[in-house]
């Protein structure tokens, strides 16, 4: 019966994932166009531009709240940032998950972080760069109407 039960449990998942796979095209097509970008990463970074894309001004307010935009952290000589822990960690971990994607499979992205591990900077640091450029591409892939159709 338990056996049974976890094979129901499974199908059930993946209608819900073709569901979601769906909801998401539909609603964000240009935005599943992106390398990198999946369903759970598409749905997740939706979810967190929310309701209300007027609240979103610019790109610097999509990676502020995705958690991708620099802060200082310079201390005496060395002059470095790190990445906003403030944000949305849901939308950050789906930043990070198209980085790492773009890493194993694109060919731009690894050239990228060549070349800034030449010029001194750690992987972390490479990739603490790319999620504030995958967050700039992203937003403008975003839908500008409302995000849900339930919305006053």
């Amino acid at each position: 019966m338990l056996a049974q039960r976890a094979l129901d449990l499974e199908d059930e998942v993946c209608e819900i994932d073709r569901i979601l796979k769906h909801l998401v095209t539909e609603t964000a097509p240009e935005l599943c166009a992106v390398v990198g970008v999946g369903t759970d990463v598409a749905s997740a970074l939706l979810v967190a531009a929310g309701d209300n894309p007027e609240r979103l001004k610019g790109e610097s307010t999509f990676a502020h709240l995705c958690g991708a935009s620099p802060i200082d952290a310079s201390s005496g000589k060395n002059a470095r940032h790190r990445l906003n822990r403030g944000g949305d960690r849901s939308a950050n971990s789906a930043l990070w998950h198209i980085v790492l994607t773009r890493m194993v499979c694109d060919p731009r992205t690894q050239h990228y972080i060549e070349r800034r591990m030449k010029e001194g900077r750690t992987k972390k640091e490479a990739i603490r760069c790319l999620k504030r450029y995958v967050a700039r591409e992203v937003y403008g892939q975003l839908p500008r109407r409302q995000f849900a159709l339930d919305s006053p």
